[in-house]
Parts: C-alpha cells; sequence; structure tokens
C-alpha cells in the first residue's frame, strides 16, 4: 500500500468536512441529541431504580459507547456515498488506486469523522449530568477499539452492498445497526432475551462489550478474557467484511455495474 495515497484520499474528506459548517453541525447535532436524551433517562433510572441505584450514568455510557459504533459504521458509509452523490465514484476506481487503499483511507478518516461528533457531546455529559466515560479507566481504550473495528466492518458491508446492488441499497447504510442493538444487549443485561437468541447474540461483539462495560461501572470488575474475546470477535469479522467487499467489487467489475453508480 502507498502511504501517500491513503493520506491524500483522507485529505480529501477532511477538507470536505472542513469546508462546510452543515456537515460539522449535522456530525455535532445528533450525538448531542443523543447524549441529553439518554442522560434525562440514565438520571431517572440512577434515580428510581435500585439496580442502578449505586451507578452513575450507566446508560448514559452506554449511549456514549453505541453512539461511538454508530458514528463509525455511518461516516464510513458516508464517505462512500459522498463519492457517488459527487459523481466522483467512477473516478476513484479508474484511478491507479489500489482497493486496500481505499479500504484504509476510509478507515482512517472515519475515526476523525466520529470523534468529530462525539467527543463535544461526551465533555457534555460531565457538567449537565456529571458523567464521565473515562471512569471506565483503561478498559475504555478496548472497548472503543473494538466498537470501531466492528462499526467500520458494517460499514464494509454496507459498501459492499452499494457497489453490488448500487444507490438503491442506500437504506440499509441506516438500518443495520438498528437491526442489531437489540441483540447487542446496550442498555439491558443479555439474560433478557429467550435462550435462543442469547446464542445468537453471544456471536456478536457487542454484547460481551457492553456486558463488560456494566461491570466495570457497577461491581467494579474488569474481565478482560471478555474484552479479548470481543477484539477477536470483531477482528474475524472485520475479515470477513474485507472478503465481501473484495468479491462484490470484483462482480461488480465483470457485470461492468461500476460505471453507473455516480449516474
Amino acid at each position: 500500500m502507498n502511504s501517500n495515497k491513503i493520506f491524500a484520499l483522507s485529505l480529501r474528506h477532511i477538507y470536505l468536512i472542513k469546508g462546510s459548517f452543515p456537515r460539522i453541525l449535522d456530525l455535532v447535532y445528533w450525538p448531542t441529541i443523543q447524549i441529553f436524551l439518554w442522560g434525562f433517562i440514565s438520571k431517572f433510572f440512577t434515580l428510581n431504580s435500585t439496580f442502578y441505584e449505586n451507578t452513575v450514568g450507566v446508560i448514559l455510557s452506554a449511549a456514549i459507547l453505541y453512539d461511538f459504533l454508530f458514528r463509525s459504521s455511518i461516516s464510513y458509509n458516508m464517505m462512500f456515498l459522498e463519492e457517488i452523490w459527487s459523481r466522483n465514484f467512477t473516478n476513484l476506481f479508474i484511478a491507479p488506486i489500489r482497493l486496500s487503499e481505499i479500504i484504509a483511507a476510509l478507515t482512517f478518516t472515519a475515526i476523525f469523522r466520529t470523534l468529530i461528533g462525539l467527543v463535544p457531546a461526551a465533555l457534555l455529559a460531565i457538567p449537565f449530568f456529571g458523567v464521565s466515560i473515562l471512569k471506565i479507566g483503561t478498559p475504555l481504550l478496548f472497548l472503543l477499539i473494538t466498537l470501531y473495528v466492528f462499526g467500520v466492518t458494517l460499514g464494509l458491508l454496507v459498501t459492499s452492498g452499494l457497489i453490488r446492488f448500487g444507490p438503491s441499497f442506500e437504506n440499509i447504510a441506516w438500518a443495520s445497526l438498528f437491526f442489531l442493538a437489540p441483540l447487542g444487549c446496550i442498555y439491558y443485561p443479555i439474560e433478557i432475551l429467550p435462550y435462543w437468541l442469547q446464542v445468537i447474540a453471544k456471536l456478536l461483539p457487542l454484547v460481551h462489550i457492553f456486558e463488560e462495560m456494566r461491570n466495570i461501572l457497577i461491581y467494579d470488575i474488569v474481565n478482560y478474557y471478555q474484552i479479548f474475546k470481543a477484539i477477536l470477535i470483531s477482528i474475524v469479522y472485520f475479515i470477513m467484511g474485507v472478503i465481501i467487499f473484495y468479491l462484490s467489487y470484483a462482480g461488480a467489475k465483470n457485470r461492468g455495474t461500476l460505471l453507473n453508480m455516480g449516474e
């Protein structure tokens, strides 16, 4: 891979954000609204639930982590859709750039877009609700890395669908994470699910991440085995996502549908 090409592709998307106030506002607005919404819900449960009475901001912390996952996936998808909307899609794939370089550039730039939206929202949670995600401590870094890898994987799968089925697949970009959210046990323990759904849910890294988050905040217990299990599952899904992306590209190239993507 050529680092200069990766940097150039990343810089293109960074300049698009930097030069557009509506884009920046969109990145900041939704995470901030989510933080305030779940912050008040979290505060209500903290005052009225025996389960959360000794834990400040468990639900809000879950909301912040989930929004990090959501933004990382959507940011990846949005950058790909930007190429389609600007009719630059064909130029991107006929340029002397490898698929691996495109994937790397989108992956690196997605974290930039994600942090623009999430950092201000997470900082606002401190004075307004007295909740800091940093209370999770060192494990937070591993949880965020795992969520980011899985978010990028979902982004890869959606972009694979866009390449295979065209812009009509765009709606899936918004629906993918909402479909997985109930199985992710973001706001409740896995025991709430029926047994057969628990078996399926454990195949996702989300269950292990959010169960570990609750263990840390409620019981002050860190289980690194569960964290590394989540990392391993995310890496496996990421590899699968890359393979599917290559297969979708090869299929679209053979059918000649890439040329019609930006039209």
